[in-house]
């Protein structure tokens, strides 16, 4: 399913230059993605576009986000630490936070990668049309090993 998920980041531009999914579906086949993963990836992006229509930009300075038991299982200790850096850096307001929270919590398997939690991240960005910051997408997509130290 992520492969589908960066397939369609790194071909449409928006969520609105997708075709419909019928059309969406023919063409993820032609190039080579599963039936499976391809209805897995169209479900989970309806839920992402249902999330993004609930997306409220304000929070308050002083709210702080207390995980549950569940979510932290689920997300594991890496990917709920990548997600607060993400936030204390200021690039992910608190309603994202929540629509990557609620997105990585509908992937089954525990605990999350923290690939596939970096995929969600990115989607969730993309849904709301907002292009990461670059140090961010460097974040996202460098691996630790392969960057370079000036």
């Amino acid at each position: 399913m992520f492969d589908v998920l960066v397939y369609l980041y790194e071909t449409y531009w928006r969520p609105d230059a997708c075709p419909d999914h019928a059309q969406l579906t023919r063409k993820l086949t032609a190039v080579g993605f599963e039936n499976d993963e391809i209805q897995e990836a169209l479900s989970w992006l309806d839920g992402l576009a249902a999330a993004g229509e609930s997306y409220q930009g304000e929070q308050s300075e002083s709210a702080m986000r207390v995980y549950s038991p569940a979510e932290i299982e689920h997300l594991g200790e890496s990917s709920v630490g990548f997600v607060s850096f993400l936030e204390s850096a200021g690039v992910l307001p608190g309603p994202m936070r929540e629509m990557v929270v609620d997105r990585a919590m509908a992937i089954p398997g525990t605990p999350m990668d923290l690939e596939d939690l970096k995929i969600i991240v990115l989607m969730v960005f993309w849904s709301l049309g907002e292009e990461p910051d670059a140090l961010i997408l460097d974040e996202l997509f460098v691996a630790p090993e392969d960057r370079l130290i000036h």
